[in-house]
């Protein structure tokens, strides 16, 4: 039998400062999003993303006096990264976004803690399902029964493709979570700085296959700082963050992120761009808020500690 899992590291209150100003990035980026895939696909707005948000933080490195010289070994990680952490969930969550509402789409990827444990439990080594936590991926799953309401029951719902798509994205972070722990030796910037910087790699060829740069509309005003706003605001300063809340408080940890992410791409997208949200909607956002809180077990004392 495994033994129990190490005590989760007790974040501070600057590391709950930088959680929060996380979220407020994160949940920026489906809304720059939704208004960016209005005029581009959502392969060339990755590349946006990822190319712009690459170019400044090489840049911050050299200014820094960091390198990037981490070895072969180290850079096939970064790719490893770059493919689970951005190229496949930043792909299907903006495809998604070309159908459903951007808060719905938050919401969805709020259930990335979620996939965090099962991926956690059946490929890590020291972090094995509790009975709180099995307990909250079950009121996840609720949770996301609902949002995608009865029609997903019999897959007649049009919408029921770009809701899964999200799905898969919040997955594909969950298996990144677990990815990312070999970079703990890493400063955060080189470590942000390497993921993007592959991804654009891996990107640039299937742009180019299929949607070519030289055949993209200009893109209007709103859009243009929209994707300038994914690649500094909601990527490249995201991702310094990330890693460094991950360096200092561990990877669990770091996931509670996805708590407040929500809450904050509805906001902007019920405040700016007009989108309307169900009732079942926050019934099922709330389901979602209940099984992260039983994950994180801290509201419930001595009782995360026993294992399932």
């Amino acid at each position: 039998m495994s033994s129990p899992s190490p005590s989760q590291p007790v974040m501070d209150l600057s590391d709950w400062l930088l959680l929060l100003l996380l979220s407020l990035l994160w949940g920026a980026s489906f809304f720059f999003g939704k208004i960016a895939v209005s005029e581009w696909p959502p392969l060339a707005v990755v590349l946006a993303r990822v190319g712009m948000a690459a170019a400044a933080l090489l840049l911050v490195v050299r200014l820094s006096g960091l390198s990037m010289r981490v070895g072969g070994r180290m850079w096939l990680a970064f790719f490893g990264m770059g493919l689970l952490n951005n190229l496949i969930p930043f792909g299907l969550i903006f495809w998604g976004q070309t159908q459903i509402a951007s808060g719905l789409a938050s919401i969805l990827n709020a259930t990335t803690p979620l996939f965090g444990v099962i991926v956690a439990h059946l490929f890590g080594q020291d972090e094995k399902a509790t009975g709180l936590k099995l307990a909250g991926v079950g009121a996840g799953i609720v949770g996301v029964a609902i949002l995608m309401g009865p029609d997903a029951i019999g897959g007649v719902s049009g919408a029921l493709l770009p809701q899964l798509a999200c799905l898969a994205a919040a997955l594909s972070y969950g298996f990144a979570g677990l990815y990312g722990r070999r970079f703990r030796g890493l400063p955060p910037l080189v470590t942000a700085a390497g993921q993007v910087s592959a991804t654009t790699v891996m990107t640039i060829p299937l742009v180019i296959a299929f949607h070519p740069p030289w055949k993209l509309p200009v893109p209007s005003a709103p859009v243009a700082l929209s994707l300038i706003g994914l690649a500094l605001l909601s990527t490249a300063l995201a991702y310094v963050i990330f890693f460094r809340i991950m360096r200092r408080a561990g990877g669990t940890n770091v996931m509670l992120v996805t708590f407040l992410i929500p809450v904050s791409a509805i906001l902007l997208g019920w405040g700016i761009l007009g989108e309307a949200l169900l009732p079942r909607h926050f019934l099922g956002m709330a389901a979602i808020a209940a099984g992260l809180a039983l994950i994180d077990g801290r509201l419930f004392g001595p009782a995360r500690a026993r294992p399932a």
